[in-house]
């Protein structure tokens, strides 16, 4: 029995290893006979929901971009440049501080070319880069070649060029330095693990596939995607329950839960009716998050979510929505709206009228649920996913409908509740500072992608530390709005000197304490807990912070022989420059202290670039699930011994390694949870001593 368990473990392992093979993007090349003089050779594809194909205008430091190159050209020529086909689509990127432009769905490329030749033939490929929200996949090449016959157009002659003799050379021996410098490279290790004989890979001992070894350890160390939808849970329930505690929703609760129970006469059918009544706001704002998703679609949210006008609205509108929460003015829907379903409410009976009622609470509580909702909205959206609004809504809907179920079922529950007052009001004011920090992401967003550098990460933080400040003062009781109710002696003069409670103090000693852990971040401290909010490091002008990991190795073999000599182990890290979660993992857990000790001092820390443009000294021709494929760059032939080594094409990807080439823990990915992240390199260190 426990052999058939062990079996079914290890098949499960492989599936999920061969899962992360997938290929989320398949791309075919065709020609299309334009005349006897002209031809287009056409990139036709299609790529996974929440995968996006870059498109061929990346500018230098951002992700890859879709190039062609040419090896062979006889009788052709091109005309222009490579141009995607099909609905391209624009975007700020946060991590690049550049707008990138990217296709989803179909994705077409095309190049024209000129017949000027009888006879004409072209050989080449299609380079290009594809992600999504977790993970980018290696620059991936499409191989063409073409030959037919044609007429010859007369070229016209071209206009000599003048060029300086001195920088003609200048620019050779710029390349034959570049040569020998990637021929240093490839040569570092007395073991060259890709060597170009007779066209074939000659495989060392470090480059014998794990694959089944590593699937033994059981899976990926980490589980971004599940993790990301339970997270988007919990963010739309703790929205809720906030949501719960404003004066739209809380005073409603006693009310409409008597009502029920009184309009039966029978308890059973009264907790029938409320329990109905909370599963009808369920179902609304469920299929709140469906017809928003059904009408934008995943992509579509995402794109919105990073596109800087929209930011700005939304910036402008989570200050109005402040404004309102401080006692400036109410904003409330038409009443008309709810007085109409209301009305109808009334007229009808059963199921129906139930639902009604719960409508017209969505409609009431939108002043205080509406800039809840549509943070939560904004944020699910970045996920990619197209469950995410729709997990979201449902977290909220049912931590905003449970208590009018539970209050049904245990009426004496009721007596205790918290009476309305003042504190509500204090909990709507506390919204109101929240969303006023928030309101300054968005701006940031739109600030960077202008490039207006008015929000760089010093003047955020600064920004950030004076509301939390201010938050602080309020909750302790030195700060008061217009709309706070006073408080009376028994002469009926205000009382000035009123008594803190004891929940307000803590709240405000966690504000007054947040508010001083950002201030070491106004000269480059990381301010981890504010990472995901702040503006990118780079915008910082002033920056004290040097705590970084450096890789050791950016050469496989090189790296491996070197650990081999001094008896180390090994921690790959397969990266990209394109690679946004990389740099996510790099900024929020390679920092960590103890992380960068046992990473630095222990390991011998080798990253491998799969997108790095190094042209190879001479393209190598490998054999890969029964097809040809050629290695021109050095990414190529990194891309390569990921797939062919440990059968996983993604990244972040990391794997500890003994002197022997085999794993010493199952890999790890995307997670930002640091202290899973430490575990993964304790035990790879404990399987390397005990080996």
């Amino acid at each position: 029995m426990k052999k058939i368990s062990s079996f079914l473990i290890l098949v499960m392992c492989s599936l999920s290893l061969l899962a992360q093979m997938h290929n989320p993007v398949s791309m075919s090349v065709t020609q299309n006979k334009l005349s006897d003089t002209e031809f287009e050779i056409v990139f036709s594809g299609k790529a996974d929901a929440g995968w996006h194909v870059y498109s061929t205008d990346i500018p230098d430091g951002g992700p890859t971009a879709a190039t062609i190159d040419f090896e062979e050209q006889t009788g052709v020529e091109p005309v222009g440049k490579l141009m995607p086909k099909g609905q391209v689509h624009t975007a700020f990127d946060n991590m690049f501080d550049m707008e990138v432009s990217y296709m989803e769905g179909e994705v077409a490329f095309v190049q024209k070319m000129r017949i000027t030749g009888a006879t004409y033939s072209v050989k080449g490929y299609l380079t290009y880069g594809a992600c999504n929200d977790e993970n980018c996949m290696p620059p991936t090449s499409v191989d063409f070649s073409y030959s037919g016959e044609g007429k010859s157009v007369v070229k016209a002659e071209p206009k000599p060029v003048v060029a300086e003799p001195k920088a003609v050379k200048a620019e050779e021996a710029k390349k034959e330095v570049e040569a020998a410098q990637v021929a240093e490279v490839t040569e570092k290790a007395d073991t060259v693990a890709v060597a170009t004989t007779n066209d074939e890979v000659a495989v060392s001992d470090y480059w014998t596939p794990v694959v089944d070894k590593l699937a033994a350890f059981g899976e990926d160390a980490s589980n971004a995607a599940s993790q990301s939808l339970w997270a988007i849970f919990f963010l739309g329930f703790i929205g809720g329950l906030v949501a719960l505690l404003t004066p739209c929703v809380w005073p409603i609760i006693p009310m409409t839960v008597s009502f029920f129970l009184k309009r039966s006469g029978d308890k059973k059918k009264g907790i029938r009716d409320a329990a109905t009544y909370g599963v009808s706001i369920v179902v609304i704002y469920v299929l709140l998050g469906l017809i928003i998703t059904g009408v934008f679609g995943a992509s579509a949210l995402n794109a919105l979510s990073t596109n800087a006008i929209f930011n700005i609205l939304f910036f402008l509108m989570l200050v109005v929505f402040a404004a309102s929460f401080f006692g400036a003015f109410e904003i409330t829907l038409p009443s008309s709206w709810s007085n109409a379903v209301d009305s109808k409410a009334e007229s009808t009976t059963g199921l129906l009228s139930i639902f009604l009622m719960a409508f017209t609470l969505v409609l009431v509580s939108f002043s205080c649920t509406g800039p809840i909702i549509g943070f939560l909205l904004v944020e699910v959206s970045t996920s990619g996913s197209i469950l995410a609004p729709t997990i979201g809504m449902l977290g909220f809907a049912i931590a905003l409908a449970l208590p009018f179920s539970l209050f049904a079922m245990f009426p004496t529950w009721l007596k205790s509740m918290p009476k309305s007052g003042n504190w509500m009001n204090c909990v709507k004011v506390s919204l109101g500072f929240l969303e006023l920090a928030f309101a300054l992401k968005f701006l940031s967003v739109a600030d960077l992608a202008y490039g207006w550098r008015i929000l760089d990460r010093e003047v955020f933080l600064s920004l950030w530390i004076v509301i939390f400040a201010l938050l602080g003062a309020y909750l302790i009781g030195w700060l008061r709005f217009p709309h706070d109710e006073d408080e009376y002696d028994d002469c009926g003069n205000v009382v000035v000197n009123h008594r803190t409670s004891v929940t307000r103090f803590f709240m405000a000693l966690a504000s007054f304490a947040f508010a001083i852990y950002m201030v070491p971040g106004l000269w480059g401290a990381p301010c981890k807990a504010v990472s995901a909010f702040s503006p990118p490091m780079s915008t910082q002008d002033f920056n004290l912070y040097e705590n970084e990991v450096h890789a050791q190795f950016t050469d496989y073999d090189a790296g491996m022989e070197y650990a081999k000599q001094h008896g180390k182990p090994v921690m790959v890290d397969f990266t990209g420059y394109g690679c946004v979660n990389c740099r996510k993992m790099e900024l929020a857990v390679w920092v960590d202290q103890k992380v960068a000790d046992i990473m630095q001092n222990d390991y011998v820390l080798v990253t491998l670039f799969v997108d790095e443009k190094t042209k190879l000294p001479e393209p190598i021709k490998v054999t890969e699930n029964g097809q040809e494929r050629t290695l021109r760059t050095i990414g190529d032939k990194w891309s390569y011994l990921q797939r062919s080594k440990f059968g996983a094409n993604a990244q972040p990807f990391y794997v500890l390694l003994d002197n022997e080439g085999n794993p010493l823990n199952k890999a790890y990915s995307y997670d930002e949870d640091v202290n899973k992240y430490i575990e993964f390199l304790q035990t790879g260190l404990k399987n390397y001593k005990n080996k």
